[in-house]
């Protein structure tokens, strides 16, 4: 596996995992995990090529960060705004071009070519469909401008220096290999259990990708998706998701929810139908969600996250990629081009370890 590439794709449930290295981003960001800080000669060869983690963290050259996301009208969206612009705020050799959020693509396209002919040192960009916005990646990237391609993936290499995102696949596998665990524990086989499905979007890639990590998790255990339904990301559409499936189906043992904004809806529609036969997941890792999680007032049992922590993450490594350094906890001089997060379980057991990187639901 070479330092260029740090993930791998979703072609079973076995997956390296690249956890990025708290020396490197500095103590103010809560991450998925963090690299041994056991001293060899590969660490040192690393210390001496990009500086040690109070190194990356010491101020450069000042540079403009321009910074492009959809409209922050869900909370994880939000969240990831909302993180950028306290992270750069952190960092005098910052000067943050934010554009005002968007779910138009035509609109997003032109903003970030308003960032390209101010010509920003960095370009982050989450943007609403990646497809859509490749070119103009591409773009900033022939004009000398690297870019971080955040979450959504633009379709070409060629239009991004790193790609950071969350691991879609792997919050599926998360969730049906806690499903399967906790339905063995409770003496539910393959053969009898009911497991329901709330996904997102169906058309999205990131949502297949998540059904698929879910249903290959399950059928390593002998289990299998019974009932499943679509949302959309929203309260409402979690509500009437779950409306559908509450109603087609008489019996639940366990329900994964792909996303905990809409899960709210999905809640609210489960304790109006007074269902409580069943436990269910969450995704994403919200406060409201870990807070059901620890208070243990709902069927909602665990969820799986897909931090808005890796905006946080970007500035921080925007910063190492201005200034030619590599990541303090590696041997490479550079910065990876892809860094793929983990996805956790958090359940009551630990859900104090991660409230701190909750995000509030709108």
């Amino acid at each position: 596996m070479s330092a260029e590439d740090l993930t791998t794709t979703p072609s079973g449930i076995a997956r390296r995992k690249f956890l990025l290295g708290a020396g490197a981003l500095g103590a103010g960001v809560v991450l998925a995990g963090c690299t041994s800080n056991e001293t060899s000669a590969a660490a040192s060869t690393g210390a001496a090529a990009s500086g040690s983690g109070s190194g990356n963290e010491a101020l450069g050259q000042k540079f403009a960060l321009g910074f492009s996301a959809p409209a922050a009208d869900h909370g994880w969206i939000a969240a990831i705004t909302n993180n950028a612009k306290t992270t750069a705020a952190q960092y005098s050799d910052i000067d943050f071009k934010a554009t005002e959020g968007t779910n138009d693509v035509n609109q997003q396209i032109s903003q970030v070519e308003t960032l390209i002919s101010q010509k920003v040192g960095v370009l982050i960009i989450l943007p609403f469909d990646g497809k859509a916005l490749t070119a103009i990646g591409r773009k900033a990237m022939d004009a000398g401008i690297p870019v971080i391609n955040l979450d959504r993936i633009f379709d070409s290499d060629l239009a991004y220096r790193l790609h950071l995102a969350g691991d879609n696949y792997g919050m599926g596998v998360a969730a049906g290999t806690y499903i399967a665990k906790t339905l063995k524990e409770k003496g539910v086989g393959p053969d009898a259990a009911k497991i329901g499905e709330i996904a997102g979007i169906p058309s999205l890639p990131l949502t297949v990708d998540r059904s698929k990590g879910f249903a290959d998790a399950l059928k390593a255990g002998g289990y299998k998706v019974t009932n499943s339904v679509p949302a959309a990301f929203t309260v409402e559409s979690g509500s009437t998701a779950a409306t559908q499936m509450l109603q087609a189906a008489p019996h639940l043992d366990a329900v994964w929810n792909h996303d905990d904004d809409q899960g709210i809806g999905v809640l609210a529609a489960i304790q109006q139908a007074n269902r409580k036969e069943f436990f269910m997941v969450g995704g994403a890792g919200s406060k409201e969600a870990m807070d059901h999680i620890k208070a243990g007032d709902s069927v909602l049992q665990a969820t799986v996250t897909y931090s808005p922590s890796m905006s946080s993450s970007a500035v921080k490594l925007s910063r190492l990629i201005a200034a030619n350094k590599g990541m303090a906890d590696l041997a490479e001089a550079d910065v990876p081009k892809r860094i793929i997060l983990s996805s956790a379980t958090v359940t009551k057991d630990n859900v104090d370890k991660y409230l701190p990187t909750g995000f509030p639901s709108t």
